[in-house]
């Protein structure tokens, strides 16, 4: 599967359903956020390379640690945003609310 360059400098809102747009802007945001966690892992192995040695073990760690910590965070965050966004979150809401005529206000 290639990835299609054009596509992802389109707007988002090309998709006809809801749930479509909603899975483009995730893709889109989950590239950036991978970006963004590159830059970060780059950015703290020159920082530790300028404080002290760097052997195999520290760049090893530093880069799993630092890219997957980035990577889960934001990206837990993105499916939150996900899920407003292409209408799960009214679904449930609207199946699990129901008038009970029993229920004191």
């Amino acid at each position: 599967m290639a990835f299609d360059f054009r596509k992802f400098l389109t707007s988002s809102r090309s998709g006809s359903t809801q749930r479509e747009r909603a899975l483009a802007d995730f893709r889109r945001i989950m590239i950036w956020i991978a970006v963004i966690a590159v830059v970060m892992v780059a950015g703290s192995l020159l920082y530790l390379g300028l404080t002290g040695d760097l052997d195999a073990n520290l760049v090893i760690a530093t880069t799993l640690g630092v890219f997957f910590s980035v990577l889960l965070g934001s990206g837990l965050f993105a499916a939150a945003f996900f899920s407003d966004k292409s209408g799960h979150d009214q679904s449930v809401s609207d199946a699990t609310t129901h008038e009970n005529p029993d229920r004191v206000p």
